[in-house]
């Protein structure tokens, strides 16, 4: 059998969420170069705030300043720094709670060696030279030296409140197909579109799968299978959104190639969004060969044959 394949992914997205007013009094703060915590009904001040009282389970109403030097209170070590985290060479994670404050704030803290933190020492803020209004205000904590002084707060913006952060969310991660799945794949690199049969209910399957989902049988004998089909539901996409490649309106349908028992997910062009309709018969537009790799977008897109509809009873049973 040939080997299965193998490639890096990468899942991301820009992760927007809007902060509240309390959050908000705080990311506000670390851009005007100021830690703002929230006073709770015990009289206790916590970096950052908390939404909400953990006793009375009121709104925090009550913001103070708090200094920007503390203390370590506990810490952790990083060897191996990966991807997006604050330094790209060894540093620490330490717990610091900060001078005026009850409780800690996690940030990391620029040292070189293990044996240049401890719990008690003594840090400040660095503060980032860009703030826009984010936990990265704060660029890290760094040891403070005896005898030297809180550094002069940095240049306050004093702009409008922030009422929203954007975080950028990536995974990168090591994609293994199957061997049903490497085969699905080599198919479309080379220009055909492959399936799988189940040997006891006979149905056909495109993605292939390694077991009939009906019965559990496994589904060995693969199919080569027409690149012609009918649409058999379809959503006409009219919102944009980040990273879309075409403009609205556009249309994502399923499309049942001909001899396939399960319809295949892909994108409906060639034909006004508004004349898409169950039933049109469409077909297989390939990208330039030199596009291809082992990829169902080797597929561009489903156009129009121009072909009568197909009958309804023909394909009814798959919606």
């Amino acid at each position: 059998m040939s080997r299965t394949l193998q490639a890096p992914v990468t899942v991301a997205f820009d992760y927007t969420r809007s902060t509240g007013p309390v959050i908000g009094r705080f990311l506000s703060g670390l851009r005007d170069g100021v830690v703002v915590g929230g006073r709770t009904s015990a009289g206790q001040v916590v970096v950052p705030p908390l939404e909400f009282d953990p006793v009375t389970h009121e709104a925090t109403t009550e913001f103070v300043e708090v200094s920007s030097v503390g203390t370590v209170t506990s810490w952790t070590w990083v060897p191996e720094p990966v991807k997006d985290q604050p330094f790209d060479r060894p540093f620490a994670f330490a717990l610091v709670t900060l001078d005026g404050a009850d409780t800690p704030l996690l940030h990391a803290l620029d040292v070189t060696s293990p044996d240049q933190v401890g719990t008690g020492m003594r840090v400040r803020v660095r503060w980032a030279a860009e703030r826009v209004g984010h936990i990265n205000d704060i660029a890290c904590f760094e040891p403070l030296a005896p005898g030297e002084a809180e550094a002069p707060a940095p240049e306050a913006d004093s702009g409008d409140a922030v009422t929203g952060v954007v975080t950028k969310v990536s995974l990168d991660y090591d994609y293994a197909a199957s061997p049903e799945e490497s085969m699905f794949y080599r198919g479309l690199n080379e220009g055909r579109i492959m399936g799988q049969r189940c040997p006891t209910c006979r149905k056909v399957y495109v993605p292939p799968r390694s077991a009939c989902p009906a019965d559990g049988t496994p589904t060995e004998e693969e199919v080569e299978l027409s690149q012609t089909g009918t649409i058999t539901t379809f959503c006409i996409v009219n919102v944009p959104f980040l990273g879309q490649k075409i403009t609205p309106p556009y249309v994502s349908a399923y499309v049942l190639l001909d001899g396939a028992d399960i319809a295949l997910l892909h994108l409906i062009l060639g034909v006004p969004a508004e004349e898409v309709r169950m039933g049109m018969r469409v077909k297989a537009v390939w990208k330039p060969r030199d596009e291809w790799a082992y990829s169902l977008e080797n597929i561009d897109h489903f156009a129009p044959t121009g072909e009568p509809d197909a009958d309804f009873d023909t394909y009814k049973q798959h919606l």
